[in-house]
């Protein structure tokens, strides 16, 4: 009778400590786990081991084996995908492994705006998404990939409109830029193509004196009219005498003045020696000063320059000769803030 007792409570026993590992094994894989937000980074070809460090680097598991086992029995180890995951408070390893497993990535959201040149793009783009800014910047002078847009090196940053796009961690640089190219042709809606007809442009050329613009002014109000200015003087066929295109071929964007032995420089940049467009944009244009060429003011002036009071809006004038009065008192300005170059 006391062999019955204890084999008895000995079966108790191990049925309460099954029960008591089982109720802590099913609150490990389907109860609440990690508290906090959490952002999981899955590089393309890791294995289960890279993301169970990760998973344990991240805070979200301390101890490998419940979920080791879940996702072998899931049959994880061979479905491993990468990308950026989004782990919320309170996310069960069970749901976190099928969340893993269908590769339901969160987007990202990427932001581009004020940039000079592809290698800046390539370098903004890449704090974005798991390529790096070498691999996406060679992307980015592939002349294949210019000649598939019909574009070239000099004009190939016009493909790219400056806003907020949706991508996914895992984007590709030619996933990247044929995204881009979607939203190139979105842009340039047959509204805007008709505009752009109408001063004999193309989009690329629009771009071109679109960053020109940008380059001049601060003042969007201002944009219309200096873009105004320079399309009549294409029409005539005068130089454009921009000075930020000579700030561009000197590689001295920062410059706050002009000499005028800056106008010597050699290049296809400077158009105070040659008639018409540059090769291509000097910066990327924003979609705004896209706008403000296409929808550039009807006017008879022929100058224009920035005002003595450095506010950062222009004055415009038809004769060179009221010119000259303008930019001598925009010097004078500079002369006695101590601006000499």
């Amino acid at each position: 009778m006391k062999q019955w007792k204890i084999f008895l409570w000995l079966v108790l026993f191990l049925a309460l400590a099954a029960g008591i590992f089982g109720w802590r094994t099913w609150k490990e894989l389907f109860g609440p786990g990690v508290t906090g937000d959490r952002i999981l980074l899955i590089p393309t070809g890791s294995t289960l081991d890279q993301v169970i460090d990760s998973l344990k680097a991240t805070g979200v598991i301390t101890e490998e084996a419940s979920f080791r086992m879940l996702a072998e029995r899931k049959n994880y180890v061979n479905k491993v995908k990468p990308g950026r995951y989004r782990i919320t408070s309170g996310t069960s390893l069970n749901s976190l492994l099928n969340t893993l497993r269908s590769g339901d990535q969160e987007p990202i959201d990427l932001t581009f705006t004020n940039v000079k040149d592809l290698p800046e793009l390539a370098g903004r783009v890449a704090r974005y998404v798991e390529t790096d800014s070498l691999t996406m910047l060679s992307a980015l002078r592939d002349p294949t990939e210019h000649q598939k847009a019909g574009l070239n090196r000099n004009n190939f940053i016009s493909l790219f409109i400056p806003n907020t796009y949706e991508f996914w961690w895992t984007t590709t640089p030619e996933k990247f830029i044929e995204r881009m190219t979607k939203e190139y042709s979105k842009f340039w809606t047959e509204e805007r193509m008709l505009k752009a007809k109408k001063y004999n442009l193309d989009p690329a050329e629009v771009a071109t004196l679109a960053s020109i613009v940008q380059a001049e002014t601060m003042r969007i109000s201002d944009a219309p009219r200096i873009a105004g200015v320079y399309l009549n003087r294409l029409r005539i066929g005068m130089p454009l005498q921009a000075d930020p295109t000579l700030k561009f071929a000197l590689g001295m964007d920062s410059l706050n003045r002009v000499l005028d032995r800056d106008k010597l420089v050699d290049s296809p940049y400077n158009t105070y020696q040659h008639i018409g467009l540059p090769p291509g944009p000097i910066n990327m244009p924003e979609p705004r000063f896209l706008d403000a060429v296409l929808n550039a003011e009807k006017h008879d002036f022929l100058y224009f320059c920035a005002k003595a009071d450095l506010s950062g809006y222009s004055d415009f004038t038809k004769t060179y000769d009221q010119h000259l009065v303008n930019a001598r008192k925009y010097q004078r300005a500079l002369n006695a803030r101590k601006i000499y170059r």
